[in-house]
């Protein structure tokens, strides 16, 4: 898939419904992720085929960017309801099913040993709202 026809597949991702400030809960622009995707699976091929966990996963841009560039499987794992909602309605726009959607805190995954992900995404918050080293959880659990 070419960059371009994901960027556009991207742009039906509806953001947030009820963004959390303190969660650090911004849009992700379908152009910044499909410029990130593209450029893990054609520099890296960690994509395709490939099971993904994708951390703090919002509303699913990043999820549904994986699946549309042919995923093995995708993980979204995302602590807030809202969001939460967000991302099966997203995925429900697409008529997918090959997300798994978890709800947990990144900081206490429940498969945190056991379980192997062959790549790793997140767009995580960075610690400006009162959660200083939060981006620094994310990449202990990416980890």
């Amino acid at each position: 898939m070419k960059k371009r026809q994901l960027e556009s597949l991207l742009q039906d991702v509806e953001p947030f419904s009820r963004p959390k400030m303190d969660l650090e809960q911004y849009p992700t622009d379908p152009h910044l992720a499909a410029s990130v995707l593209f450029t893990i699976q054609s520099s890296f091929g960690d994509i395709e085929d490939r099971n993904v966990l994708d951390l703090g996963a919002g509303c699913g841009i990043l999820s549904i960017g994986c699946v549309l560039m042919g995923a093995g499987s995708v993980t979204s794992v995302e602590i807030d309801n809202d969001a939460i909602s967000d991302l099966v309605d997203n995925i429900s726009g697409y008529d997918m099913d090959d997300i798994s959607i978890v709800q947990a805190d990144v900081t206490h995954l429940p498969f945190r040993s056991g379980r192997l992900f062959d790549t790793v995404i997140m767009n995580p918050p960075f610690g400006t709202k009162n959660n200083e080293g939060i981006d620094i959880e994310f990449i202990e659990a990416a980890l």
